[in-house]
């Protein structure tokens, strides 16, 4: 199976995939024990803590471990509900552990406005501006999309938000690993991440908040994590969330030079062999190695299927839970069609990708779309 679907999920890297068997094993202590197979457990906590502090360059003290970007998210939002302003700001575009958390306050009474997005996936600062009360608490907008890899202006944003005093917060989930993440002297208040989308385990996030700044914990109990996040802690995949931010943030620069090339290989062949095709979201402002394509007038599920049969593992741009399919709202937003919605696939390439794979795949998509659009919805007689 040739993987191509990097932003939903990364394999695990083999050294970290080591790391964690050891620490498994051999530091299997308590992390808040004060005997010394608990304090083994504290020092590689701490380890993983600086390393994922420097790959964001911030400060360790500033980094809480959590279980998931998710509920990195979701420990900022709900400490509005216990703060005076009850106004919020959120993008249409923003990650479901966002907009539905945002939506789920407002029946404890939190005032929300979304802010669209132009038809290249970007927040108007302007418009951010013009949405700020003096009751807004928090702006809450993500560094770089997930299903269209556009990359929003998150450092012009931040000054804004430092100018008007409103706490922002960031989702650099998918950003992390793919660019640069450079926190420190940035006025962004809070940030979330999650090891999975760079080699790490799943199971494991990081929630950055800069010095100075207090929330409300989420999930209360213990002291762990400066009594914002009780619980006992992952130490192994903590560790493995550590190490893998170490490597991704090595060899960046070749990572995304990698990345372009390939991705100019795909857009390159598909908008000359399938001319009606478009590529969503902004054409310099974006990830490296992540394309939404749609394909005008095929379905994107039926495709879906047919590569996955060929042995191409990629997504749709349609988000699917609970077995129902759900139109895109972040293709909505940028003003696609349900139908367009309906024909767009998410291609995102991993650090393993080749170019023979890529030109597999390719030569796989191109066959499938022209019998597709070839064929003719079936008749039937009653």
């Amino acid at each position: 199976m040739i993987y191509l679907d990097h932003s939903a999920t990364t394999p695990l890297d083999e050294n970290v995939s080591d790391l964690m068997n050891q620490v498994t094993q051999e530091e299997y202590g308590n992390p808040s024990s004060i005997h010394q197979i608990g304090q083994i457990a504290r020092d590689r906590v701490e380890k993983a803590r600086r390393q994922v502090a420097n790959a964001i360059n911030a400060e360790s003290s500033e980094i809480i471990f959590t279980s998931s970007g998710s509920e990195a998210n979701n420990l900022v939002l709900w400490d509005i509900i216990q703060r005076k302003g009850q106004h919020v700001i959120i993008s249409w575009i923003e990650h479901p552990s966002v907009f539905n958390t945002v939506n789920a306050l407002k029946h404890l009474g939190l005032s929300v406005t979304e802010i669209g997005v132009d038809r290249f996936g970007i927040i108007s600062i302007d418009e951010i501006e013009q949405a700020i009360k003096p009751e807004t608490s928090l702006v809450a907008i993500m560094t770089a999309n997930n299903e269209t890899g556009t990359i929003q202006p998150i450092n012009d944003i931040a000054e804004l938000c430092q100018k008007k005093g409103v706490h922002l917060h960031t989702d650099a989930v998918q950003a992390l690993g793919k660019i640069k993440v450079d926190l420190r002297g940035k006025y962004i208040d809070t940030a979330s991440f999650s090891a999975h989308k760079i080699y790490g385990p799943k199971g494991v996030g990081a929630l950055y908040v800069r010095k100075g700044k207090k929330l409300h914990p989420l999930i209360y109990g213990g002291n762990q994590e400066k009594s914002l996040r009780a619980g006992t802690e992952n130490v192994a995949s903590i560790a493995g969330f550590g190490l893998a931010c170490e490597l991704c943030t090595k060899n960046i620069k070749h990572f995304s030079d990698r990345m372009e090339i390939l991705s100019n290989i795909i857009i390159n062949h598909i908008t000359s062999e399938i001319p009606s095709a478009i590529i969503n979201g902004h054409p310099e402002n974006h990830l490296p190695g992540v394309l939404s394509v749609t394909l005008p007038k095929i379905d994107a599920q039926t495709l879906l299927i047919k590569l996955d049969i060929d042995g191409f593992a990629v997504s749709t741009g349609a988000a699917c839970s609970s077995g129902t399919t759900k139109i895109s709202r972040v293709l909505l937003a940028m003003g696609l069609s349900n139908q367009e919605c309906n024909s767009t696939l998410r291609i995102s390439l991993g650090k393993k990708t080749n170019k023979f794979e890529v030109e597999s795949f390719l030569n796989s998509l191109s066959n499938h779309v022209s019998l597709m659009g070839k064929s003719k919805p079936l008749e039937v007689t009653l």
